[in-house]
């Protein structure tokens, strides 16, 4: 069987269940769409990376990391003791702390666009701590990843899933999502209980 845990078996097994041989050039656009799918789906404990932003004096936003999905938790981490970020909405944000109106030590944060927004404006350079949930490393720009090696069902379904749009079979499409949406909902689930047991996650593949 092809489905080998690597972008290469990945492709190809795609090819085998579809049963099509002229479809080489859409399917790595079929996984990059299961990508997207899955960077919206899942928030697992594997996916959270830590980093180290830095603020610059008078300018309200900061760059996100490139591979950022979703905050876990922020602080400034360069005062003692370190003070955790509050989270608002843009408007909230705004009314509050609109920029330019003063500055000081951060309090709370709001996103925009792939920026983060910090109240109020910083008057200095802070480090400021995060802990977010990251997208996994395309496939393309790397042989395999941690969730392929380990739950390839995952992969497969979401690609031929969108497969069914591409060839026009509502019924493949359907059947393939189903098994998709399956192997989601049993990977978080077992992935929240373990966060709350503290035990090991162990789930296996369908």
């Amino acid at each position: 069987m092809s489905l080998d845990g690597t972008y290469t078996g990945l492709k190809a097994s795609i090819a085998d269940w579809l049963h099509r041989s002229d479809m080489t050039a859409i399917i790595p656009d079929l996984i990059v769409l299961a990508e997207a799918r899955i960077a919206r789906d899942l928030r697992l404990r594997r996916q959270i990376s830590s980093t180290t932003l830095t603020t610059v004096a008078g300018t309200q936003s900061v760059a996100l990391p490139s591979d950022f999905l979703e905050v876990e938790n922020l602080s400034v981490s360069s005062t003692s003791p370190a003070r955790n970020l509050v989270y608002l909405n843009i408007e909230a944000l705004d009314v509050k702390y609109p920029s330019g109106s003063y500055t000081g030590t951060p309090v709370a944060y709001t996103l925009e666009g792939n920026s983060l927004l910090l109240g109020p404006t910083p008057d200095a350079a802070y480090s400021i701590g995060m802990l977010y949930y990251a997208r996994l490393a395309a496939l393309s720009s790397t042989p395999t990843n941690w969730l392929l090696s380990n739950h390839p069902n995952i992969y497969l379904f979401g690609a031929l899933a969108e497969a069914g749009d591409y060839v026009r079979d509502i019924q493949m499409g359907t059947t393939w999502d189903a098994k998709y949406q399956q192997g989601i909902k049993h990977l978080q689930d077992a992935d929240d209980r373990a966060m709350f047991s503290g035990s090991e996650l162990r789930v296996r593949n369908l």
